[in-house]
């Protein structure tokens, strides 16, 4: 039977790297080895929480000019005119987009993991409005990532980049419009459920849609960021009473509920908050987000038994921490079922259970290996490489990754889109790109270019040699051992582990072979001929069936 049950005594090294590689994207052996020795409770107090930012905003250079300096405060302050910023919205967004890579890649709990849930679920593009509106909708999603559910769906209403891009600012009391009220009940809170009639979902209506629209009539974006919500702080959209339908809405027997219209300013913002009310107030609003975390950072199957036994419990908890986040993530992340030991067989459904998105295949390789991630303040230049030209442009794109740039409301398909869920990582369109990263990595080169740099390169002889990682880099056996120990979801059995040590590693050589090329390189320190192995082995790993997994 599934079991939300916490797991007990330590995690051991399996386990702990369950944990962190499906909580982060910095995977590093030291966190590893600190977790290991931890319950799981003991090592989500160190996961859930937000980690201070490296940088507070983004920066900006213009890189064709030699010398032009570097702005440190790319946004305007409230208010400032959108026309005093150092270059146009196409080209700051880049940068927007560089400084949430850059942090992501840092972060060593799982905060921008969260940001990035709860990117996909509230999904809008980059270009959606203005690049300080892209800014401040990140800020929220940050603000969000570990506080409450309820609040968050409530302020996400008025975020200006949220706005425009499902249409609300065309929502007036002359003319509807139904877009942004769809997406709400549909894809942000309750969820549809099984079609009944024409017309006649589950969980709501298609007059309910009408009346959900009349709801949010005259809500409306203001991009010079002159509105701040008091209690984040950041800039939002505000209200237009001129532009409401200022009746009551009624709403079907789903919900059996009639919001009285405000004709106020304030009266609106006490409207919104009722209408919130009524949709949270239905149990399905809490199952919906638990089904939704579940499939991002579990499982792609929901089952009866799992639907039992894991959502409903997660979200009875949601509701009675009024819907605060943390204790859901505390609950599933610490359960005997997150780590696949609440049956007989614990090496057959969790644990390497699901594909690796972009984000994670390439961060947690850069990050387990020590990869030079460049200061954008003291050389900018290889820091736009990595994370505008390397990162967003190659790794993620051609991966089917276009971050911040999902074709649709619903998000990125590999999130949302059964049977498939992560499996759709891994296909025709998207294995070159995957396939490429070793190559990019280990020459520092971008793919597809005439020899631009990516801006960082793996020295893979000079990590083995200087990292630690390794207990002895002179052993072959122990190299390749804790190597996949590490890299790898699950232990290889005896004839896969061959198949990496003896033939792709010593190229059917004897062990002894490597320990004096090794200690050859210690003395010398020509790294000619290691390099040759270890980038053989570390490009078989990188593009094993089992690394692809996590």
């Amino acid at each position: 039977m599934a079991s939300l049950s916490p797991l007990t005594g330590a995690l051991g090294h399996r386990r702990a790297a369950h944990l962190l590689r499906r909580t982060s994207f910095n995977f590093t052996k030291t966190k590893v080895d600190q977790m290991a020795s931890q319950t799981a409770s003991q090592a989500l107090a160190s996961l859930l929480q937000l980690n201070p930012l490296k940088l507070d905003q983004p920066i900006y250079k213009d890189l064709q000019t030699q010398g032009s300096a570097i702005q440190t405060w790319l946004l305007p302050l409230p208010g400032t005119p959108q026309a005093d910023q150092p270059a146009e919205d196409f080209v700051l967004r880049r940068w927007i987009m560089d400084w949430w890579c850059h942090e992501a890649i840092q972060d060593t709990g799982m905060g921008h993991k969260m940001t990035f849930f709860f990117h996909q679920f509230f999904q809008t593009t980059a270009n959606s409005a203005r690049n300080s509106n892209f800014f401040d909708y990140l800020q929220l999603l940050r603000w969000g990532a570990f506080g409450n559910f309820k609040k968050l769906a409530y302020k996400m209403v008025t975020d200006n980049n949220m706005l425009l891009y499902l249409n609300n600012t065309q929502n007036n009391k002359i003319n509807p419009n139904e877009n942004f009220a769809r997406e709400f009940l549909e894809l942000f809170t309750i969820g549809k459920g099984p079609q009944i009639a024409p017309g006649d979902y589950t969980n709501y209506t298609e007059e309910d849609i009408v009346q959900a629209a009349r709801v949010l009539t005259g809500f409306r974006s203001r991009l010079n960021r002159d509105v701040i919500d008091p209690e984040t702080g950041i800039p939002r959209g505000d209200a237009q009473v001129n532009q409401h339908v200022t009746e009551n809405k009624t709403f079907s027997s789903k919900f059996n509920t009639t919001i009285t219209g405000a004709n106020t300013y304030a009266g609106m913002w006490t409207e919104l908050q009722a209408f919130v009310d009524m949709v949270f107030a239905k149990p399905e609003t809490a199952k919906n987000l638990c089904r939704r975390l579940y499939h991002f950072f579990v499982s792609r199957n929901i089952t009866t038994e799992i639907e039992n036994d894991i959502i409903v419990p997660l979200s009875n908890t949601l509701v009675s921490n009024n819907f605060e986040i943390k204790p859901v993530l505390q609950q599933l992340l610490a359960s005997q079922h997150f780590y696949d030991a609440d049956d007989s067989n614990n090496a057959d459904e969790i644990i390497g259970g699901m594909i690796k998105s972009p984000l994670e295949l390439n961060y947690q390789t850069m990050t387990f290996f020590g990869m030079p991630i460049p200061d954008p303040m003291v050389n900018t230049a290889a820091y736009f490489q990595v994370f505008d030209r390397g990162m967003l442009q190659r790794a993620f794109a051609n991966a089917n990754l276009p971050l911040f740039f999902a074709a649709d409301v619903a998000g990125y398909p590999a999130y949302y889109q059964e049977p498939d869920f992560s499996h759709q990582w891994f296909n025709s369109s998207t294995i070159i790109a995957r396939y490429k990263m070793g190559e990019m990595f280990l020459t520092g080169i971008l793919t597809g270019t005439n020899n631009q740099p990516l801006g960082t390169k793996l020295n893979i002889a000079n990590w083995l040699k200087n990292s630690g990682v390794i207990s002895d880099p002179s052993d072959s056996q122990v190299l390749v051992e804790e190597l996949l120990m590490y890299l790898l979801p699950e232990e290889v059995d005896t004839d896969r582990f061959n198949y990496f040590h003896i033939q792709v590693f010593l190229d059917n050589l004897p062990p002894s072979d490597w320990t004096y090329e090794w200690e050859n390189y210690l003395t010398t320190n020509d790294p000619t001929e290691v390099t040759l192995a270890l980038e053989r082995l570390i490009k078989a790993i990188l593009y094993s069936p089992e690394y692809q997994t996590f």
